[in-house]
């Protein structure tokens, strides 16, 4: 462990900052069940209308509620809403919503008599997503939404408990799309008062609320007395009493400040901690299994590498051999034991992970280490042992340099030579969507539980900027099936057009499917209750904290 004094400057300030919130906060609520984090990539906005990236989706999570939610089995259950019906043609939503839900009372916005949650409520909310103004990047789960001739959103409260959505076709995967945390319930009056600023003054309905917001250095919500929902035993929830999040940068000083129990919760592996907390094998060091508990399972992010499959002259990415033999040329099982400590699941299936209901690894055939076998693709592409094949860019953000120099080393071996193209994430993205990197790296992290929503990204109507295709993947047997999954009701024939769609998928190869993720999440043990969604999102609300 790095000693203090080993520490650089900025690293040191941090530290004391840090150390001065720690110790002020300790002193002042040392009777308080107060649950710390870091949050080393920051937050931007508190307001659900902007709840993009994990950061900010799991504040978002503790401050406001939705009409449903998803239980760590990905099953859609009430929230809001105690009970909906669909109509039989599948365009019709109708929520029935609970008459207990009441809106916080915060010291930046004190209600007189804080309002109880109205289905008006939800029509405002959601009309303020889809609105140009307001410009929020989730607006697009309402696109199926049917709409008057003036451009009114089919959105309806036929009551203040009775909440009505109407689309225009029938979309299965809409009522688990819902419980995205753009889909919160917003109170008008205070949106109207604090305009943009709401941002940073955030009144929801969730299990915890808005204390203080220091940018950059700390983030303070405090258990909400009046949260509608109870535990089992008639329990009133939250068990905590707040919710302390840091921003320190630096990783490595954020581990240290969790190891000297300073901080309750830890989640991901970085290359400064990995070897130290975890064995290859992907278990906790024997020297720390009475002092940690380490949390994983399975976690709805495909990584992958992706073609660019635009027609361009002399690209031999366009030639589905040489893309099948890149598949076949690398062995995942090694790379995810040896780089990431068993994190992950070697990919043997489609593009869809583990952890999907329709994820199949007996009928979706994904690609096993086979040197041989990328040999005969390469002879069959015209490019015997690699001759003739030029080097073939790979562009990836600087956390997968190892990952790709790997990858890099390996198909060298037979052939196959891979320059690598090192470039900040944001650059990356938006060359990736303006279709300007021939071989990059990407990853998928699920935003609702249906297959549909890995599925898309291939999908032909999807191409930038009207969607998420960034291989340029287009073919028409694909669509049609594609299209034709959309309007099954039935879960389970739904999930057989998926299957057929993610072999299609594997036999065209316009991505490379490095490995599924796994969470790794660590907890002092003092703390329980934690939840094991697939989606990682932080939920802790049946989280509990006891004296060391």
């Amino acid at each position: 462990m790095m000693e203090f004094k080993d520490l650089r400057f900025k690293d040191l300030r941090l530290y004391l900052v840090f150390f001065l919130f720690v110790a002020c906060s300790s002193s002042n609520t040392s009777d308080k069940k107060i649950f710390r984090y870091n949050e080393a990539v920051g937050i931007q906005s508190l307001d659900p209308a902007y709840a993009s990236g994990q950061a900010a989706t799991w504040v978002c999570n503790m401050l406001y509620n939705g009409l449903i939610d998803l239980n760590d089995s990905l099953h859609v259950v009430p929230m809001i809403a105690k009970k909906w019906e669909i109509s039989p043609d599948g365009r019709t939503y109708t929520f029935h919503l609970r008459d207990d839900v009441f809106f916080q009372n915060t010291d930046n916005y004190f209600f007189d008599k804080p309002p109880k949650v109205t289905a008006a409520d939800f029509v405002y909310s959601f009309n303020r997503i889809v609105s140009p103004e307001v410009a929020s990047p989730g607006a697009w789960i309402f696109q199926k939404v049917a709409r008057n001739e003036q451009g009114a959103y089919a959105f309806f409260a036929l009551n203040d408990t009775t909440f009505q959505i109407v689309l225009t076709e029938p979309f299965p995967p809409f009522l688990g799309m819902l419980a995205m945390k753009y889909a919160s319930v917003v109170p008008q009056e205070v949106i109207e008062k604090y305009g943009k600023d709401f941002r940073k003054f955030p009144v929801g309905t969730g299990p915890f609320q808005f204390q203080m917001w220091e940018e950059g250095i700390k983030l303070v919500l405090r258990k909400n007395e009046n949260y509608f929902e109870k535990d089992e035993n008639n329990e009133k929830l939250p068990y905590l009493d707040a919710v302390a999040i840091s921003f320190i940068i630096d990783k490595q000083v954020a581990f240290m400040e969790f190891m000297k129990g300073n901080m309750d919760f830890m989640s991901g592996i970085e290359a400064c901690y990995k070897d130290a907390l975890l064995t290859k094998e992907g278990t906790l060091q024997e020297e720390y299994a009475d002092k940690i508990t380490l949390q994983t399972g399975p976690y709805l992010n495909t990584e992958y590498l992706g073609f660019l499959l635009k027609e361009k002259e002399n690209n031999p990415l366009l030639i589905k051999e040489v893309r099948q033999a890149i598949n076949y040329g690398f062995d995942r099982e090694k790379m995810i034991r040896y780089l990431r400590n068993n994190m992950g699941y070697a990919h043997t299936s489609g593009f869809v992970p583990l952890g999907m209901a329709s994820f199949n690894p007996y009928s979706v055939k994904g690609y096993h280490y086979d040197p041989q076998k990328a040999l005969e693709l390469l002879q069959q592409a015209g490019f015997p042992n690699g001759e003739g094949l030029p080097v073939i860019p790979l562009s990836v953000s600087a956390s997968y340099v190892d990952l790709c120099q790997y990858i890099q080393h390996e198909l060298n071996k037979i052939g196959i030579k891979i320059s690598l193209e090192v470039q900040q994430a944001a650059q990356q993205r938006q060359m990736m969507r303006s279709y300007q990197l021939p071989f990059f790296r990407g990853s998928w992290i699920c935003d609702y539980p249906d297959a549909e929503n890995y599925l898309s990204l291939f999908y032909s109507k999807n191409l930038q900027p009207f969607g998420s295709n960034y291989t340029h993947y287009v073919n028409p047997v694909f669509d049609q099936l594609f299209e034709k999954s959309q309007t099954v009701t039935d879960d389970i024939l739904r999930n057989e057009y998926y299957t057929t769609l993610d072999s299609l998928l594997m036999e065209d190869a316009p991505v490379v499917v490095l490995f599924y993720d796994k969470k790794a999440r660590f907890t002092q043990k003092n703390i329980t209750g934690l939840d094991n969604s697939p989606t990682n999102l932080l939920n802790l609300k049946r989280v509990k904290k006891t004296e060391q």
